[in-house]
């Protein structure tokens, strides 16, 4: 790398989109995302796309660019970003990456070496594995999946193993160092308090912005695949499928997503090494300041 590369994670609704526009303002950057719902077309409101008019202001990769249906592996996340880095270096410019997709962004910036082919798995290989055990490895190999996959549903957890990269199971180095030598992590995290009532609103306002009429059309394509596994859609197939009504769906979102935060938390601070800011009680500003002040160390 010749220019600068940052990665700027941390729990949902910490305000990392918005920082890392800021940020790529001023280091002439690109984002790529880290996100792994946001790959999808159709999936706006309930994974906090970023606007089409931020989108304008900064270059952003790897949004929409599959339909729902589509496979995407970490492996394929892996290889992928790699290359969109050594482009974007090459124009130039300095890379952000910016997600709370823990082991699609670890599997980037640390030495992941998948194993055999992703897409060659089924429901054999799997045969001689408990359910329990297979759950087991899938929050092992990609934690984000296993948090919205039941731990009964075998037939959903074989897929999320093979949308992760079945046989990612086993990696030949265990991803403790760095694959850049150039790059800093920064986390963002805040008060849990203060995170779950931002959550709470959050889904508040992605209702009201019409996430049901946009979880409506996919179930009316019939959309089944590992996308529909995504906090916010999932509630609402069950409402669809006349298995709850509409509130407790709605407060389903709320509890899975305040869940999720703290298995994101302890992820990163567990997996990754990072560089926390805490932005409790500080201002979009503030934060930006603080970032600039860890990225120019």
């Amino acid at each position: 790398m010749k220019h600068k590369l940052v990665a700027i994670v941390g729990p949902t609704a910490t305000g990392k989109s918005d920082l890392a526009i800021q940020v790529a303002k001023h280091l002439d950057a690109e984002i790529i995302s880290g996100d792994a719902f946001q790959f999808y077309k159709g999936m706006d409101i309930g994974t906090a796309k970023v606007s089409v008019e931020d989108r304008l202001q900064v270059t952003h990769h790897l949004i929409d660019i599959f339909d729902p249906d589509d496979k995407f592996s970490v492996a394929d996340y892996q290889r992928l970003v790699r290359l969109k880095i050594q482009e974007i270096d090459a124009k130039g410019k300095s890379v952000i990456i910016v997600g709370g997709s823990g082991l699609y962004i670890k599997s980037v910036l640390y030495d992941y070496q998948f194993i055999g082919d992703s897409r060659s798995h089924d429901d054999t290989d799997f045969s001689t594995y408990p359910t329990e055990e297979l759950h087991d490895l899938l929050k092992k190999n990609d934690p984000d999946l296993a948090a919205v996959v039941h731990p009964n549903n075998r037939r959903r957890i074989i897929r999320s193993l093979e949308l992760a990269g079945s046989n990612a199971i086993e990696t030949r180095k265990k991803g403790k160092t760095p694959y850049y030598d150039d790059c800093i992590i920064i986390g963002l995290e805040l008060d849990r308090g203060q995170l779950y009532r931002r959550i709470d609103s959050r889904v508040d306002a992605m209702i009201e912005n019409g996430l049901v009429d946009e979880t409506r059309a996919l179930f009316e394509k019939q959309v089944s695949s590992q996308a529909m596994a995504a906090i916010g859609y999932k509630e609402l197939f069950g409402y669809f499928r006349k298995e709850t009504d509409l509130n407790t769906a709605i407060q389903m979102i709320k509890q899975n997503s305040r869940r999720y935060a703290k298995r994101q938390l302890t992820w990163f601070k567990n997996q990754m090494q990072v560089d926390w800011i805490d932005v409790t009680a500080r201002s979009l500003d503030e934060t930006l300041q603080e970032t600039l002040k860890l990225i120019k160390k």
